[in-house]
Order: C-alpha cells, then structure tokens, then sequence
C-alpha cells in the first residue's frame, strides 16, 4: 500500500484501534476444575489439552460486535450412563444475524446427543441425526414463547459441525459451512494429505442449488444471484442451519419481523432444513489429526495449507497458528499490515475477516486402538 493510501487508511480506522498487546491483560483462568481457557483481548485459546484419543488444541478470534462462534470439546461418556460408550465429541457452531443459535446449540446439543444415545445404546448416525432435529425442534420451541417480545430470535440461526471419536470410528455431521479436513499418512510414509471429511451446504455449490431446485420445484426464485453471490430467497447463502424460523415456518415470517427478513411466498414447507450430512468411517492407523473449523478459516487457507501448517508445528498453540496464519492471509487481500489488523476493534474488523473457530484434535493410534478407554473426562466451551 502507498504511503498516502496507509495514512487515509489509518484515519478511517484510528478511532477503532484497541490497546496494543502489551498493555493488554491475558486471563487464563479455571472453571469446574478443568482449564477453561485463555482471554487476551479479541482471542481466546486453550493451547493444549488431553482427551481421550490424544491431545487437542482450541482458538477463536472475534471480529464481530458480539461473538457469532461458539465451540466445545466433550471426552469421555458419550451417554447419560457412565456404562455407555466413550469418546470425544466436537461441536463448532457459526452463528450469524446473532449469537443466541450458537450459544443455544453449544448448551443443548451434547446433552440430547446423550440422551439419545442412552436410547438406543450405542454411538450412530440416527443418534446424531436425532440431537440435531430435537435442539433444533428446541430452538424454535424458544423462538415461539418469545415472539411477542422479541421476534428478532426468528432471524437468528447457526451453522453446526459435530466431530465424534467413539469405538474406532469418526462420525461426521455437517449442517451449514463450516468443515472438517482430516490429515493420512500416505502409505509412503512421506507426505500427509487432506482429507475433507464433510459436505457444505452453500449455495455457491451448484450441487447445493440443485438440491434446492429439486426441494423446491415450484419455486423459480428459490436461489437467487444476488451482487454477485448465490443465496436461498435472495437472503442467506447456506441451505442448512439450526434457527434461522423466518425460513422455516410460515408463523415466524411475518411483522413483527423486520421487513428485510420477510419473503412474499408464502411458506408451505421449509426451506432450509436442519437435518444434517452424515458420514461414517473407520479411524485408520495413518490418520494423524482433525482440524474442524467455521468457514473464516477456510476462505483464506486451503484444506491442504492448514493440514501442512499443523503437521510441521508443535502441537502446543497450533489452532492459534492455524488462526493466526488465516488473518494473515486476510490482511495482506486486504492490503494492510498485519500489526495494524491486530488493532482493529471488533465491529470494524467485520470488514477483514470474520469471526474464526479452530479445534485440532490428535489422533494418537496407541489410545484409540485400547480395548478400555480411560482417558480424562473433560468438557471445555470456547468462545466465552
């Protein structure tokens, strides 16, 4: 950037700047007995930790006014019954027009995960399927009790990515853009390659306006481009989500909602749908680590940059690398230091990149392939 261009640059932004990091305080404090993680400024991180499978590592960095993100990180029963299977559980949840979805999502989901899973006794996609259809049922239940009072709840929805480690296998859900990239060992033994493990429901995928078209035949406009960028009614890019009423019952699609929600169709069924992709398959002995994230990360790095940055890393501190390196990315598109994005308040720094949410989670062969898992039993929610 030209000299002129930084200084323009600079008075647009000034007023915006927060306290350098020196002279800003780190809070790592405890919660339950466990670590709950670190606060410096806009981040928060927890370095490393241990669960079941191996050892992990967490970050997020806020961009927006409140923080969209939320994440957790369950390891042990995965069941209301101490008896019931064990493993790790991820959850990352990129909430949008608010961050009552995400939050919501990060204090239910688990919970019905084992509830179902008490049901039926054992770890599978209809468990999984099952949790994400009953908070999503939940969520809407809220949005119903509170409409009089604040029907903004109808506008707010999240994306939700579930990782689950149990019995040697990986179960994938996905329901909206955020991804899941695991790092094999090639047979070689020389190179570590990605490996995306979920589908996105973005409507720049044509196969995603497929779907839509498919859904809704009768709907020429159910996909619409719009200032260069696909979206569902013209209004939202993902297909999928938890929430997100306006777009799913005709009720909640109507004043007292604001007029840039509401869509002159009427709403006979719904439009985007909640019930996730599903995949399953068994941990192999090559497979190194997982690397979920919401779609911040993932607009600025490929699958296979962010598998090549872990994999030559410490393990300590890696998601805040993974992070670090993605605003990187996003200040030199946006042609400015990356010391002076680092002083930009949350709000403005919208403008830059989003809110971003990083969970690696190692997989190390010698705890998985245990007949008897007992790891530690652990429960970490990030994002604040």
């Amino acid at each position: 950037m030209s000299k002129m261009g930084t200084n323009s640059w600079r008075k647009y932004v000034s007023p915006c700047w927060r306290p350098s990091v020196e002279s800003r305080a780190v809070n790592c404090n405890t919660r339950g007995g466990n670590p709950s993680g670190c606060v410096d400024g806009l981040w928060w991180y927890k370095d490393i930790a241990q669960h079941i499978h191996g050892e992990f590592s967490m970050a997020v960095i806020q961009a927006n006014n409140v923080l969209e993100d939320q994440c957790q990180v369950e390891s042990g029963p995965l069941s209301s019954m101490e008896a019931g299977p064990r493993g790790t559980f991820v959850g990352i949840y990129d909430g949008h027009a608010g961050p009552e979805a995400s939050r919501f999502i990060n204090s239910h989901l688990f919970k019905n995960i084992k509830r179902f899973t008490l049901e039926s006794q054992e770890m599978s996609a209809d468990v999984i399927k099952s949790a994400y259809l009953a908070t999503e049922d939940q969520f809407l239940s809220m949005v119903k009790k509170q409409w009089e009072i604040k029907p903004q709840l109808a506008s707010v929805g999240s994306c939700c990515l579930v990782g689950i480690v149990c019995n040697g296998m990986i179960y994938t859900a996905n329901a909206g853009d955020s991804r899941v990239v695991l790092a094999r060992l090639e047979k070689s033994g020389k190179e570590v390659k990605a490996v995306q493990l979920s589908d996105e429901h973005n409507a720049s995928f044509e196969s995603v306006r497929e779907e839509l078209h498919s859904l809704h035949p009768e709907d020429p406009n159910i996909v619409v481009l719009k200032h260069n960028v696909w979206r569902v009614k013209g209004l939202i890019q993902i297909s999928r989500s938890i929430g997100d009423a306006y777009l799913k019952k005709a009720e909640f699609n109507k004043p007292p909602l604001l007029p840039k929600f509401r869509i002159s169709d009427p709403i006979e069924k719904p439009i985007l749908l909640a019930e996730p992709s599903i995949q399953v398959q068994k941990l192999q002995h090559e497979d190194q680590f997982l690397i979920y994230a919401s779609d911040g990360l993932w607009e600025h790095l490929s699958n296979q940059e962010a598998v090549d940055l872990v994999n030559h890393s410490p393990r300590h501190g890696v998601a805040k690398k993974l992070v670090t390196a993605a605003l990187q990315e996003a200040a030199l598109k946006r042609e400015v230091r990356y010391s002076d994005l680092e002083r930009i308040d949350r709000g403005v720094r919208r403008h830059f990149h989003d809110d971003i949410t990083v969970i690696v989670v190692f997989l190390d062969s010698h705890l998985i392939s245990r007949s008897s898992f007992q790891g530690p039993i652990l429960s970490i929610k990030g994002g604040g």
